[in-house]
């Protein structure tokens, strides 16, 4: 069984190591003023836990997709393949972290420690010694791991394995909170969307995240060639794992998944105008007259946009959608003689796919100039 193993991880290393002529994706999300959009996915698994490929395949996975910063976490109470793979919890960090320097990703050394709910599966990410976090007190755990400095967040708080009936927010998340042991929270794991999450995140100042949480190939689980996997948006001041940690723990974050955008309005919105390209055709409008306005979006978001209230002293389309890398035109129609007198006309639309609640969407404002 060992020789049999060994075989399937050499071809596994040869494979991520045969990048030459190799192409990687370029994924269109734009930087926000002051700060450095970095595509990010913080959960993932090799052999050295419960998943099935080299922790090189996936440096090569992100490298492929365009990702710039991936964090291995696994786990370490739970380790079906320790018969086979005989090794300590940094082992996977190490044998992955030559190949991120050379194809320039973000690799932040992390671990998943595994437990029963309360209070479930959390992550650390930016420790020393994973080694140092094997405790039989999940507490003493996470306080060894925050020691080390570590961005602690809860994985998948709706997994139906662990919250069958409903998700809920135990006492014990109350007190790692309090004790400073628990920083986010995924609201996307794998293909799971946890609304509660969304809200427990505002309520509660928790830094959102989504992420894969991949066992398999990443090619077997997404259609990675006409979608993108979940991902964590990290606008950070530098592209580096100091720049990350810090952006991280001040909840300058965005969780990605289904073309769906969840965070805080005053990330949300730079990142929707900045997606943006509007060229104002020249010209007054009237009462009876339609003035063309080009939305050009650059970014490899579909916005999808809804009006939430009537322009004064025009008309303007009840939905709009964006297409990535599309023109779209934009017609408003004046329905007043108000409207000639104008300097500035307003538009304000919700975007459907940007939530910044479970049940409330960011609302834009469009000015467009009169003249």
């Amino acid at each position: 069984m060992r020789i049999k193993l060994a075989i399937i991880l050499f071809f596994f290393v040869a494979a991520s190591l045969n990048l030459e002529g190799q192409p990687g994706k370029i994924i269109h999300i734009p930087n926000i003023p002051g700060f450095h959009t970095l595509k990010c996915d913080f959960h993932m698994h090799t052999v050295f836990s419960d998943g099935t490929v080299w922790p090189t395949v996936r440096v090569e996975e992100a490298w492929r997709e365009g990702l710039d910063a991936i964090s291995i976490t696994d786990h370490i109470e739970y380790r079906p393949h320790s018969k086979d793979v005989v090794s300590d919890h940094n082992r996977s960090f190490e044998i992955a972290e030559p190949l991120a320097k050379s194809l320039n990703i973000l690799l932040i050394r992390g671990a998943e420690i595994t437990r029963s709910m309360p209070p479930g599966h959390l992550n650390a990410l930016f420790i020393r010694n994973a080694n140092l976090l094997e405790r039989e007190d999940v507490f003493d755990a996470l306080r060894e791991a925050r020691d080390q400095g570590a961005f602690i967040f809860w994985n998948h708080p709706g997994w139906r394995a662990q919250q069958p009936d409903s998700t809920l927010w135990w006492n014990e998340h109350t007190r790692l909170m309090e004790s400073d042991l628990m920083h986010g929270i995924e609201v996307f794991n794998f293909d799971e969307h946890y609304p509660e999450a969304i809200d427990w995140a505002r309520e509660k100042r928790l830094t959102v995240l989504a992420n894969t949480d991949i066992h398999a190939p990443i090619g077997m689980t997404y259609d990675i060639g006409t979608n993108h996997r979940p991902m964590t948006l990290v606008f950070a001041r530098s592209r580096t794992e100091g720049g990350i940690r810090e952006a991280l723990f001040s909840r300058r974050t965005v969780a990605w998944f289904n073309n769906t955008l969840v965070g805080r309005a005053n990330l949300l919105e730079p990142l929707f105008f900045a997606s943006l390209k509007i060229n104002n055709m020249p010209g007054r409008l009237r009462m009876g007259e339609t003035k063309k306005i080009q939305i050009e979006n650059n970014s490899d978001v579909p916005y999808e946009l809804e009006l939430v209230q009537p322009g004064v002293g025009f008309d303007a389309p009840e939905t709009l959608e964006l297409k990535p890398h599309h023109i779209t035109l934009l017609e408003l129609s004046g329905n007043s003689e108000q409207v000639a007198g104008m300097n500035e006309l307003k538009a304000y639309y919700k975007v459907k796919n940007i939530l910044v609640s479970s049940t409330e969407n960011l609302v834009v404002t469009f000015t467009f100039a009169n003249n």
